[in-house]
């Protein structure tokens, strides 16, 4: 399994996206610069969280269009994996790989803590080592996690089977007192309709050793490994 880990001018969680997966999975990883735009012969593309040339105009705006993202627009297409975390969700979105938008927490505070996720599927690349109905504490850190769609995006999202992971309790309630940034539906992090792109924001590659303080965030990577390994033969990638 070979990782790609794109940097973009102001990512700064690109070495710890490399770390979790060379370290706490053992598998292989490499980074992609933004300009670069040759990515086939990785396994999945992660962007990683940070603030992508500064943030500026709009959270993942200009790295939309860096030449990098082309390729992984291409990549995702051919079936390839895609994993946008944070900063990276939000460049998903900016590109339109993901429905959505991403807008400033609720009470416009920057939010940094452990929090709750409940995964809402197990048929995912992302997710076939994590029982339906598994909660996850895995730390957010951000300002504009506030994850919006209007209504009919919504009722599309939720009955597609888009959203893989939601805000909740540590016993997997979900309600408003455990939504930490007014995200529409308690959403934390989501799918394509293909199901070979997510976007979270919580960041699972803080979480994927002990000595970090929890290895919630390496099952998310361990379900990847094991989705590829399924695979492995019987996929052929722009099927």
């Amino acid at each position: 399994m070979l990782v790609g880990v794109v940097v973009f001018p102001g990512s700064n969680c690109d070495l710890d996206a490399l770390w979790a997966i060379e370290h706490g999975l053992g598998e292989e990883a490499k980074f992609i610069w933004h300009r670069d735009k040759i990515v086939s012969d990785v396994d999945m593309i992660i962007l990683p969280g940070g603030f992508s040339y500064g943030d500026y105009l709009r959270t993942g705006a200009f790295a939309r269009f860096s030449p990098v993202m082309e390729s992984v627009t291409d990549f995702a297409r051919e079936g390839g994996l895609v994993i946008g975390i944070c900063n990276g969700f939000q460049v998903l979105l900016e590109a339109g790989m993901l429905p959505g938008a991403l807008i400033a927490n609720r009470r416009l505070r920057f939010i940094c803590k452990d929090v709750f996720i409940r995964a809402e599927r197990s048929d995912t690349a992302f997710s076939v080592s994590i029982p339906q109905g598994t909660v996850l504490k895995i730390p957010i850190a951000h300002f504009c996690g506030n994850y919006f769609a209007d209504a009919e995006t919504l009722s599309r999202i939720e009955s597609n089977g888009q959203v893989l992971f939601r805000y909740c309790g540590e016993n997997g309630e979900v309600s408003a007192e455990f939504n930490p940034n007014g995200s529409s539906n308690n959403i934390a992090g989501l799918v394509n309709e293909r199901g070979n792109v997510l976007g979270m924001m919580p960041h699972p590659e803080r979480y994927s050793e002990a000595i970090l303080g929890g290895e919630d965030g390496r099952m998310i990577f361990a379900s990847v490994r094991e989705f590829l390994k399924k695979r492995e033969g019987a996929f052929v990638r722009g099927a």
